[in-house]
């Protein structure tokens, strides 16, 4: 059985980020911009070359310390 927690709205399965085929490529603009607002308010530092995969873990994890997102 699907483990609803992967599942998307429109029942599509969600991804874990490392089996992203472009999970290893440099964080895109969006995701270094929105991941330095995180990191801010959670007063936490960011490193810098962060792959797309590593930085869409770390915005998951900066969310939930921080109470945005999902």
């Amino acid at each position: 059985m699907a483990d609803p927690k992967n599942a998307a709205p429109d029942g599509n399965r969600v991804k874990d980020p490392e089996d992203w085929t472009t999970g290893g490529e440099p964080a895109t603009g969006a995701q270094e911009s929105y991941l330095h607002t995180l990191a801010t308010e959670a007063h936490e530092e960011v490193p810098d070359g962060l792959t797309k995969a590593e930085a869409s873990q770390r915005i998951d994890e900066l969310q939930e310390k921080t109470g945005r997102g999902r």
